[in-house]
């Protein structure tokens, strides 16, 4: 995965991995349920299922199988056509009717009953249990989204029974959203695991037959293979449903369901990997059956850095906060051999640094693992003066080797807020009786503000063996005054039994001004509050910036948020931090009207694009995800229609972020107005807009000397190391004058990324000098002076400065060179001499050999209507091959690769994609310019094993 952000991009210098979710995130605790299932702060919940073969509810009855059969059986009874129905755990409350028969759905919900919670729907976790059933058991990763919403009462009849006809099995799954083929994969798929049982089915399987009552599907009956498929059209099955008595009694659902279409779907199916793709995706489209009214979120992924249950205590003292969690590491991609420590880098509560040294190291104190990921957990222990508190964090991981891996939260960094927090050992609980006290502090520039308790338990229900989520307040009372805090109490009495799995949320404030320290655990509560021993005389606290929202431990959600709160209308902004919107805009003919940088993740908000375009003239959105940056617009590129630009954004759904092939464009408003010929967009109301075809002009230029630092030149980063690595830091106020300060003891000092600084008393000796233009970024802090670019630094040193000049590189083999001509954003012309393979022209290779292996050539592919036409996963490359590509996509059928650098993969191309002309597939891949790599709205495609289109 890529670090979490544009910076923490920039610092690795080892990998390049996806960005993360923002934190914290709707599913936070989602995801800790789904990925921590073992280890160190597992939350165990594959355990019945951890072994595909567990019969932990019985002799045969497999686990797995269970938990996939009542994910199918919640969906059955939905209707499309009215919009009800679906997955929305109504099963529940269905065991009593005869289409659900025998004791698997309701072990099934007593067990995923045990992680209800208000962050963790009953729906959702069916649907994480279908994904874990079928990743336990060897099949592919099941995409899970969340936001799913559970019923209070049983829905329709019309599961699908074994005595029903072919035409009615086609009927009731056209009615849940499939059609005939889908139908057939569906069943297929979920019956590659488990058995028919005695009990439920005495007449298809007689008493005496088979092993505890029951008899396989297929003959690996706990494994997640297409053996349902192949011994049924070898003629070798023995799957009660497809042979044995139910044939006679027309109930072999199974064989007519697989035989509806000739054994046409079957047969396609009888590759094992086509059928392992399949399954993913109808699976998918299975769990994503939900009643009309509910939108679900974008699927669950895993953090690379996340922040656990962080909580702040005042100390007996009353003088100093004590700060506790974890920060979790995922050593799947950061291996823990490697880390040598985490370093957490705070604000004061007004964003500042009066806090001291302002950072904590930690160490690794336990490791845990999921079905696909490890962890690691680094305890944070450190104390926070009450004076300064606290406002937010970032983590750096630092390496055995010397380098490290910043992570700043997507650019937001990581908020924790001091206003309002649980104080834990002045609150109890006695689970036997569910008598609850909680304390909480309140700062006092909020303690005139009304404060409630709010409590969620759990109770037993009558009509399903799953609890009821029950919610509740009340009113804290106002207390004591220590220093800048303000005690608030409250006593409640849980009821059902189940006080240990109940969550507190402290608020303060009501409406947009709540604050609030939720999802607090009961059990995590002593059962003897201690009194509190410390005296500081009361005193007032100023706030001087905006304090994120709320603080939420445990696993945090929703209800902590940053600083910005979308405002609750789905609109243009005119305004983004800075930055002004221009117009909706075109991609250009056959390139990208932003070339400068590139990002692409889930959660892209305008405020996080415009963060990665730190030190552009320019910023847009596009196709809701993606992010592009540049100080100049391709000529080619227009004004379109603001109407265009009609994808909301996927972290925030009040903005919008641009459409297929149309950006939703920004302009630093600080800069300069632009010197180019005036554009006229096409929106209703002509409005004349103006492009930039050229950066600030005005003073911008090269800095010869800051202080006793003279400029040497633009230098690259050293290969695998950092050309500067004594010291650095990072500031959106950068300028030359700050990073000279900052490096005083050293050398050398060097601005990259226009905000970042570097120190050091030499230069890696990779580092090699490149034209000065390449150094093109602006200051953050200063626009009108130079810091480098991307893997760019301009570089000072003591004394007598250096004369820049341009380098040239050599490809392995033969190579020929070619010069090319750049305006920089200062309009200075620079030469850049590049290399290339030579060759007798750029192809389409019939092949490419990746991994072990083959991929061959499927086409040139357009883009599809409004979306991407492959989209599981992107990257990006300034030296991206066609073998790269594929190297990236090899967990997916096709890769396409578009604009030379840009690569996409997918299991089926979007639809309104369609085949385009190979010659219309021309751009030369980077890193070999003997391979075409697809054009604008143009993908050279291939596909694993034979050319498929």
């Amino acid at each position: 995965m890529k670090p979490a952000t544009y910076l923490a991009a920039l610092m690795s210098l080892t990998a390049t991995v996806g960005a993360d979710p923002t934190w914290p995130h709707v599913n936070d605790n989602l995801e800790e349920i789904m990925f921590q299932t073992q280890g160190f702060r597992a939350r165990l919940f594959t355990d019945n299922i951890r072994r595909c073969a567990n019969e932990a509810s019985g002799p045969g009855r497999k686990n797995a199988a269970e938990w996939l059969r009542t994910g199918f059986h919640d969906i059955a009874t939905a209707n499309r056509y009215f919009g009800t129905g679906g997955m929305d755990a109504s099963l529940q409350y269905e065991l009593n009717s005869g289409e659900n028969a025998g004791p698997a759905f309701a072990s099934t919900f007593k067990f995923l009953g045990g992680f209800l919670s208000p962050r963790s729907s009953l729906a959702d976790l069916v649907a994480l249990g279908v994904y874990a059933s079928v990743r336990s058991c060897g099949g592919q990763a099941i995409p899970v989204k969340a936001g799913r919403k559970d019923a209070t009462e049983g829905g329709a009849l019309g599961v699908p029974q074994t005595q029903n006809p072919t035409p009615t099995f086609v009927t009731q799954f056209d009615r849940m959203g499939f059609n005939q083929a889908e139908m057939i994969q569906l069943v297929a798929c979920g019956h590659t695991l488990g058995s028919v049982h005695t009990e439920e089915f005495p007449d298809i399987v007689p008493p005496g037959t088979g092993v505890n009552g029951a008899v396989s599907l297929d003959s690996t009956d706990a494994q997640f293979d297409n053996k349902v498929v192949t011994e049924y059209l070898d003629g070798t099955t023995q799957n009660p449903l497809v042979v044995g008595p139910s044939v006679q009694l027309k109930k072999n659902a199974d064989g007519r369901v697989f035989g509806a279409d000739g054994n046409v779907t079957m047969n396609a199916l009888r590759d094992a990997a086509v059928f392992q793709t399949t399954c993913r995706n109808i699976l998918q489209r299975m769990i994503e059956v939900v009643p009309s009214g509910v939108t679900l979120t974008d699927p669950i992924v895993p953090y690379t850095i996340k922040p656990v249950d962080m909580q702040l205590t005042l100390d007996a003292t009353g003088s100093t906060l004590a700060w506790s969690g974890w920060i979790r590491v995922r050593t799947t991609t950061i291996p823990l051999a490697t880390i040598r420590n985490v370093v957490l880098n705070y604000k004061d509560r007004n964003g500042g640094n009066n806090c001291g040294s302002c950072a904590t190291t930690l160490t690794v104190q336990g490791t845990g693992s999921g079905l696909d990921d490890t962890w690691a957990f680094f305890p944070v222990s450190a104390s926070l003066s009450t004076n300064a508190g606290i406002s937010s964090f970032t983590v750096t991981v630092n390496k055995v080797d010397g380098t490290s891996t910043s992570f700043d939260n997507n650019g937001a960094s990581y908020p924790l807020s001091d206003a309002v927090m649980i104080q834990r050992p002045q609150s109890c609980l006695l689970q036997g009786t569910g008598a609850l006290t909680v304390s909480a502090l309140v700062r006092n520039d909020r303690a005139d503000l009304p404060v409630n308790l709010g409590v969620s338990y759990l109770t037993d229900q009558t009509n399903s063996p799953a609890p009821k989520l029950n919610t509740d307040s009340a009113t804290m009372t106002k207390g004591n005054c220590v220093g800048g805090y303000t005690f608030f109490s409250a006593s409640y009495t849980i009821a059902g039994g189940r006080s240990y799995a109940a969550r507190l949320d402290i608020n303060s404030g009501s409406g947009a001004d709540v604050v609030s320290d939720a999802f607090n655990l009961g059990a995590d509560l002593g059962g003897t509050c201690q009194p509190f021993t410390g005296s500081q005389t009361c005193a007032s606290v100023t706030v001087s910036s905006v304090i994120p929202s709320s603080t939420s431990t445990s696993t945090t959600a929703s209800s902590t948020t940053t600083s910005t709160t979308p405002t609750a209308t789905l609109a243009h902004r005119q305004t983004i931090s800075g930055y002004n919107l221009v117009s909706c805009w075109t991609e250009g003919s056959g390139v990208r009207a932003l070339s400068g940088a590139s990002f692409a993740y889930d959660g892209m908000t305008l405020e996080s694009c415009i963060k990665n375009c730190t030190g552009f003239a320019y910023a847009g959105a596009e196709y809701g995800r993606e992010c592009y940056c540049g100080n100049t617009l391709a000529e080619s590129s227009a004004a379109a229609d603001m109407a265009d630009c009609n994808m909301p954004c996927s972290g925030n759904p009040y903005q919008y972020c641009g459409a297929g092939s149309r950006l939703e464009l920004y302009r630093n408003a600080s800069l300069p107005a632009p010197s180019s010929t005036s554009r006229t967009s096409t929106a209703s109301g002509t409005t004349t807009l103006t492009s930039s075809s050229t950066a600030p002009t005005g003073t911008l230029g090269r800095v010869d000397a800051v202080g006793k630092f003279s400029y040497r030149g633009c230098y690259t980063e050293g290969t695998g190391v950092r050309a500067l690595a004594d010291k650095t830091y990072a500031d959106d106020a950068m300028t030359l004058e700050s990073c000279a300060a900052s490096c005083s003891a050293y050398n050398f000092f060097g601005t990259e990324y226009g905000r970042e600084c570097y120190c050091g008393n030499s230069l890696a000796s990779s580092s090699t000098k490149v034209s000065v233009g390449d150094c093109s970024f602006t200051c953050a802090g200063n626009r009108f002076q130079y810091c480098g670019a991307g893997n760019r630094l301009d570089v000072f040193g003591v004394g007598s400065s250096g004369a820049a000049s341009s380098s040239t590189s050599s490809a392995s083999g033969q190579a020929s060179t070619s010069s090319t001509t750049r305006t920089t954003s200062s309009m200075a012309t620079a030469t850049v001499t590049t290399s290339r393979p030579s060759a007798t022209g750029p192809s389409h290779p019939a092949t490419i050999a990746s991994g072990g292996t083959n991929w061959s050539f499927s086409g040139c592919q357009t883009e599809a209507t409004g979306a991407r036409a492959l989209s599981a996963k992107v990257s990006y490359s300034d030296t991206m091959t066609l073998d790269m590509c594929a190297s990236s996509c090899s967990s997916y059928a096709y890769f396409g690769v578009e604009y030379g650098r840009e690569c996409y993969c997918g299991d089926s191309f979007a639809a309104g994609s369609v085949a385009a002309s190979e010659a219309d597939c021309n751009f030369r891949c980077p890193g070999n310019a003997d391979q075409y790599c697809g054009a604008g709205n143009r993908l050279s495609t291939y596909h694993k094993g034979t050319a498929r289109r």
